[in-house]
C-alpha cells in the first residue's frame, strides 16, 4: 500500500477536487436517466460582485440537501443561473466599463452586458465553485440574454390574453430617489425620527379646526377632511368647507368609519397621496387630484413658493411658515415607521402615474390556497406566505422606468392608446427600437403606433425560474419530469415576498399548479453579536477572508450547525471546531486504512460484540441522518454523526481495538478480521454522513483507500449509507464496557499514572455480570488489567447511569 499523505493540506485539496469535478462532469445532470429525477430552483445569485457570506451560509445548506439526494441514487436536476437585469447589475456594469447606460441604445447597452457578464463570470462562479456547491454549471441561465427575455415576453403577453395585466394611469408607490415605481414587495419598514403637527385648518367666520399630521408638505395636494360618524365631536361640520392653511384652497369634510378616534386630534386631512386610506377615498367619493410632489422628489407648482424644493426641505419651510402665521399649534417630536424602498432606502411616495400591472387581489384565496399545498421547511415559514397575502393591498406593478431591463413587449396606437402586442415568433422584442408589427391602429385605424418604454420589473422574470432552468430541456422528453412542478425550491426567509410569492403566483396563472412541492427556507448569517451586517455598520464578514484564514469545509460546517430557518451569527470559534473535526477525521481515518492494509472486504465468520456494538450505534446514526436529510434538518444529521464520530468512534472504540490490530498473533485472525471489517465499514460511513456537509476532505479521504474497492470516481456519487445492524444487547454490553474504562481512566488520572501502566485488579459489582462478560478480553485489554473478578466491590467508583460499581487495585 502506498504511502499516505502525513497533513491534510485543505486549500490544495479544494483546488485539486474542483478541477477534478470539472473534468470528470461529477454532478453532470444526464436527461436521458432512467433514475427518478429530483429537480431544485437554485436561487440565481445577484452578479454584482463576489459571493457574501450570506451566500455561503444559504448556498451551502441547499447544497447539503442536493448531495444528499445524489447519494440516495436521484438524477439532480440542479441548475444554475445568474440574476443580471437588475439595478445591481447595471450598476457594476457602467462601473467596470466606465459608462452609463442611457447613453447607448438599449439593445446595444443589453450586448455590452452580456459581453461584460461573459467576461465576469469565469471568476463570479468560481466563488461557488470553491465553496463546493454542486450545481451542473452547464445547465446555465442568465436573466437578461434573449433565451430569458423570450420566455419573460411571453409570460408577459399570456397572462395579458388571459386578462390578467392592465394599463392604468392610477396611484402607484414610487421611489423618489431611484425615479421609479415599485410593487409593494419591494418595501421595507424603517423607524424615522419626526414630528407629530396640530394645524390649523380655518372656516369663514375664522374658527378653527385642529388636524394632526406627520407630512405638512402634503398640504397644497389636500383634498378633502374626513372624520369617523361616531364622532359627536365634528359631527356638526359634516358637508361644511374648511381652508388649507397657507394655500388657501377649500376642502370639504365628510365622514368615514376608517378614521380612528383616538389617534391624534380624531378628524384627519385626505391628500393625493399621502397613503393607502386616501386612495380608497380618492377613488369612492370621486376626489380630485393634486399632485405636489413630482417623480423625482421635488414639490410641483401646485405648491406656490414652495416649489422645487426637496420633501424635507419643504416640511420645514411649511412647517416655519405655519409658525410664523400662527397655525402651528402644537409640535412633538416623535418616531414612527415608514415605509421605504428596500433598494435604496429612501421613503416611498405615491404618485399617479400610467403602469402596468398584474391583477392579483382578486385571487387572494387562491392564493392561500395555493401557500397550504406547498410543504414548508420549516413549517413556521409558512406564517410569513401567509401575513404576506392577507396584507397585500396592492396589484403587482410590473413596469420598471429605467433604460436597462427586460423591454415590456408591447406597441400603442397614439391617438386611442390601443394595446398592440408582438408576433410571438419574433420575440424578443424591444418596442422602442423595432417596428411594430402591423402599419395600423386596428381600432381606429390611425396610422403612428409608438413603442413602450418601460421594462418590466426584475421580480416578474425571476419569478419564472422554473421555467428559465426546466425549458433548457423543453425539447426532450426529460421536460415532463421537470415541469410543471419541480420538487424543491431552497432560498432565504427575507425573499418569500419577492421570489417565492411572486413564482407561485406565476405557476398558479400560467400552468393552475404549484411550482414545487416542497420550499426549504433558510435564515440569515448575522454578525457575531447577532446583527444583520450591513457595509455601513462595518461589520460585514467576508467569506473570501474566511476562506484564506479557515476553508471551504470549515465555512459550510459552521451553516450547517444550525436548524434550516434560524439565523445564525458567525462565531470564529465554530469555524475552529469545524478544523479540528476535519483535522481529526483526516488522522483517525489513516490510522484505520493503516490498520486496514489489503483488507479484502472478506466478511468474518463471527462479528465480535464490541465490533457488534460500534455498528448498531452506527446503525441508528444512519437512520437518523438519513432522516433528518429527507426532512431537510441537516443539521440534526450532521450533530449525530459529529457527535458518533468523536465520542463513540474516535475516544473509546479506536482506543478498544488498538490491541487487536497491534497484536493480531495473539487475538486470532477471526477476530481481527471482525475488526478490520468494521472499521472499514464505519470509517467509510463516517465518510459518507459527512459528505454533503464537508465535500473536499471526505472525497480526500475516499481516494485514500475507499474508491478503488468501491468502484466509484467521487464519494458524491457513491450510494448513501443503508448500515442497519440493530443489537441492543451488543449495545449494552458495549456501553458498560465503555463506562468501566472510562472509569479506569478517572482512577489512572487522578493517581497520576499513565494509561498504559497496568493494574493488577478490577472488582465489578453490577447486575450485568453476563452481558458484560461478552466483552472481557477487550475490558482487561483497554483498561490494562490482568485480573477481572465480577462481585461485591468493597469500595470504589459508582456509576449511577449503569448501576456499576468498580474497586481498583493498581
Amino acid at each position: 500500500m502506498k504511502e499516505l499523505p502525513k497533513k491534510y493540506q485543505a486549500h490544495e485539496s479544494e483546488k485539486k477536487w474542483v478541477e477534478y469535478w470539472q473534468e470528470n462532469r461529477t454532478y453532470k445532470f444526464n436527461p436521458d436517466t432512467k433514475k427518478e429525477v429530483y429537480s431544485i430552483d437554485t436561487p440565481p445569485p445577484t452578479v454584482s460582485g463576489r459571493m457574501h457570506i450570506g451566500h455561503a451560509f444559504s448556498f451551502s445548506q441547499m447544497d447539503f440537501i442536493a448531495r444528499y439526494k445524489r447519494m440516495r441514487g436521484y438524477e439532480l436536476f440542479y441548475p444554475f443561473g445568474t440574476d443580471d437585469n437588475g439595478l445591481p447589475f447595471d450598476k457594476l456594469v457602467e462601473k467596470t466599463n466606465k459608462i452609463r447606460s442611457k447613453d447607448f441604445e438599449r439593445k446595444e447597452y443589453v450586448k455590452l452586458c452580456l459581453s461584460t457578464l461573459k467576461k465576469l463570470l469565469p471568476e463570479f462562479i468560481q466563488d461557488w465553485r470553491q465553496l463546493g456547491i454542486s450545481c451542473d454549471f452547464d445547465v446555465y441561465y442568465s436573466t437578461i440574454n434573449d433565451y430569458s427575455q423570450r420566455i419573460s415576453q411571453k409570460s408577459f403577453i399570456d397572462l395579458y390574453k388571459a386578462g390578467r395585466e392592465y394599463r392604468k394611469e392610477a396611484p402607484t408607490l414610487w421611489c423618489p430617489e431611484c425615479h421609479v415605481a415599485i410593487a409593494q414587495a419591494e418595501l421595507e419598514d424603517k423607524e424615522h425620527d419626526s414630528t407629530f403637527n396640530d394645524i390649523a385648518f380655518t372656516f369663514p367666520d375664522g374658527k378653527e379646526l385642529i388636524i394632526a399630521t406627520t407630512r405638512p408638505e402634503l398640504l397644497p395636494a389636500c383634498v378633502s377632511i374626513f372624520y369617523h360618524p361616531d364622532d359627536k365631536r365634528y359631527q356638526k361640520y359634516k358637508g361644511k368647507k374648511a381652508k388649507v392653511p397657507l394655500f388657501g384652497h377649500e376642502v370639504i369634510i365628510m365622514p368615514d368609519e376608517r378614521v380612528s378616534i383616538d389617534k391624534g386630534t380624531g378628524i384627519v386631512m385626505c391628500c393625493t397621496f399621502g397613503d393607502q386610506t386616501d386612495m380608497e377615498w380618492y377613488f369612492q367619493y370621486n376626489l380630485p387630484l393634486r399632485e405636489a410632489i413630482d417623480g423625482h422628489g421635488h414639490m410641483t407648482k401646485l405648491a406656490k413658493e414652495y416649489e422645487g424644493m426637496k420633501i424635507k426641505q419643504a416640511r420645514k419651510a411649511i412647517l416655519d411658515d405655519l409658525e410664523k402665521e400662527g397655525l402651528l399649534k402644537k409640535k412633538e417630536h416623535i418616531l414612527h415607521v415608514v415605509n421605504v424602498h428596500e433598494r435604496c432606502g429612501h421613503e416611498i411616495e405615491i404618485l399617479h402615474s400610467k403602469q402596468w400591472f398584474i391583477k392579483y387581489l382578486d385571487k387572494k384565496k387562491e392564493l392561500l390556497k395555493a401557500g397550504n399545498q406547498l410543504n414548508w421547511y420549516p413549517k413556521f415559514m409558512k406564517n410569513r406566505f401567509d401575513n404576506w397575502v392577507k396584507g397585500i393591498k396592492w396589484d403587482w406593478c410590473i413596469s420598471r422606468q429605467r433604460h436597462f431591463g427586460i423591454p415590456i413587449p408591447v406597441w400603442y396606437c397614439e391617438k386611442c392608446d390601443e394595446v398592440i402586442l408582438p408576433n410571438e415568433k419574433d420575440l424578443p422584442v424591444d418596442p422602442t427600437s423595432d417596428k411594430p408589427p402591423i402599419s395600423t391602429c386596428p381600432k381606429c385605424s390611425h396610422t403612428k403606433i409608438v413603442g413602450e418604454k418601460d421594462v418590466l420589473d426584475t421580480w416578474a422574470t425571476s419569478s419564472l425560474t422554473p421555467r428559465l432552468a426546466a425549458d433548457l430541456f423543453v425539447d426532450h422528453p426529460v421536460y415532463k419530469k421537470l415541469q410543471p412542478t419541480m420538487n424543491l425550491r431552497p432560498q432565504a426567509h427575507d425573499i418569500i415576498t419577492f421570489w417565492l410569492f411572486n413564482t407561485v403566483v406565476k405557476s398558479q396563472f400560467h400552468n393552475k399548479v404549484n411550482p414545487w412541492k416542497d420550499a426549504m427556507i433558510s435564515g440569515w448569517a448575522l454578525d457575531p453579536h447577532g446583527k444583520k451586517m450591513s457595509k455601513s455598520k462595518g461589520n460585514v464578514v467576508d467569506p473570501i477572508e474566511v476562506h484564506k484564514k479557515f476553508n471551504s469545509d470549515a465555512i459550510r460546517f459552521w451553516a450547517a450547525g444550525t436548524k434550516l430557518g434560524d439565523d445564525m451569527p458567525y462565531q470564529e470559534k465554530d469555524l475552529v471546531t469545524a478544523n479540528k473535526t476535519i483535522t481529526k477525521l483526516w488522522n483517525a481515518t489513516k490510522f484505520a486504512i493503516m490498520q486496514l492494509g489489503d483488507y479484502d472486504l472478506c466478511k468474518p465468520k463471527k462479528l465480535e460484540v464490541i465490533d457488534a456494538w460500534l455498528l448498531s450505534k452506527l446503525s441508528r446514526v444512519v437512520k437518523l441522518s438519513t432522516t433528518s436529510f429527507d426532512k431537510y434538518e441537516y443539521s440534526y444529521g450532521k450533530a449525530e454523526t459529529e457527535k458518533f464520530f468523536w465520542s463513540v468512534l474516535c475516544d473509546n472504540y479506536l482506543e478498544i481495538i488498538k490491541d487487536r490490530m497491534y497484536n493480531p498473533e495473539v487475538w486470532g485472525e477471526d477476530k481481527v478480521g471482525s475488526g478490520k471489517m468494521t472499521l472499514y465499514t464505519a470509517f467509510l460511513t463516517v465518510l459518507k454522513l459527512f459528505a454533503p456537509i464537508m465535500p473536499f476532505v471526505t472525497e480526500e479521504v475516499y481516494h485514500l483507500y475507499f474508491a478503488t474497492r468501491e468502484g466509484e470516481k467521487s464519494v458524491h456519487n457513491s450510494a448513501w449509507p443503508t448500515l442497519s445492524m440493530i443489537d441492543e444487547k451488543a449495545e449494552l454490553a458495549g456501553d458498560l464496557l465503555v463506562e468501566v474504562s472510562s472509569i479506569v481512566r478517572k482512577y489512572k488520572s487522578e493517581n497520576a499514572m499513565s494509561l498504559k501502566e497496568e493494574l493488577s485488579e478490577l472488582v465489578i459489582e453490577t447486575k450485568n455480570e453476563k452481558e458484560l462478560g461478552l466483552v472481557l478480553d477487550d475490558l482487561r485489554s483497554v483498561t490494562k488489567t490482568k485480573n477481572v473478578i465480577f462481585g461485591k466491590a468493597p469500595k470504589g467508583f459508582v456509576s449511577q447511569k449503569l448501576g456499576l460499581k468498580v474497586s481498583i487495585k493498581k
